[in-house]
């Protein structure tokens, strides 16, 4: 059972996915306008934000980046916004996974399991952190430092680099980190993967002529393995 928090305006909506995700046997609690769920969120720290954008008082859209200038609770996106440009706008500023309307509670119910899986766990145990050489990125506390010095990662760039840690020493492709950090399909937002990785590498003081921990294998993909 996760403690989820709902912030949707319609009243028709909210009280359709409130019945069917507690069915679900989910704790559910749900708030109609943006300021009430963050003073909520806050409050009750829940376990995953499902978020609307056309609320009432203030776009979900700069709701979700003042979620995420306090928090690192998950949130899913659900709403009848479609384009991709907006859907990789929304990833890239913390979003963990878009749904778009209409769709099942069944649908939803998926989304939010699969989203808590890639999330820290749940019972209070440390999550194991992956060392690469002088990297070591903790999940459980969402940190990198490298060579003992912290490295400022934003939401993405964090969940980027723990991706590839989870694979040192394999190239990993662009159609999987779109798919599984990302969670787009592959085409036309694959140009982020380029900006992310220029990002990481800028942190980790390093440059795609001159890699110490990331690696550009051309036509494949990306390997992040310790420096030669």
């Amino acid at each position: 059972m996760a403690r989820l928090l709902l912030i949707e305006d319609d009243p028709a909506i909210r009280n359709t996915l409130l019945r069917a995700l507690r069915d679900r046997g989910h704790a559910v609690a749900a708030s109609p306008a943006a300021m009430d769920g963050l003073q909520t969120a806050l409050a009750e720290r829940p376990d995953l934000i499902v978020l609307d954008l056309g609320l009432p008082d203030l776009d979900g859209r700069e709701l979700l980046r003042m979620l995420r200038a306090v928090s690192r609770i998950p949130v899913i996106i659900a709403t009848a916004r479609d384009e991709e440009t907006e859907m990789v706008r929304l990833l890239d500023a913390g979003a963990d996974d878009y749904v778009v309307k209409p769709f099942t509670a069944a649908q939803l119910d998926a989304r939010i399991r699969a989203v808590l899986r890639r999330g820290p766990s749940s019972d209070g145990g440390a999550d194991p952190a992956l060392v690469v050489g002088g990297l070591r990125i903790d999940l459980g506390a969402r940190e990198v430092t490298l060579d003992g010095a912290a490295v400022d990662l934003t939401p993405r760039e964090f969940d980027l680099l723990h991706h590839l840690a989870q694979r040192a020493g394999q190239v990993v492709t662009k159609r999987e980190l779109l798919s599984e950090v990302w969670q787009v399909p592959y085409g036309g937002a694959d140009k982020t993967v380029d900006v992310h990785l220029s990002w990481l590498r800028r942190k980790l003081g390093e440059t795609a002529q001159e890699p110490r921990y990331l690696h550009t294998v051309r036509g494949v993909g990306v390997k992040l393995s310790e420096p030669a």
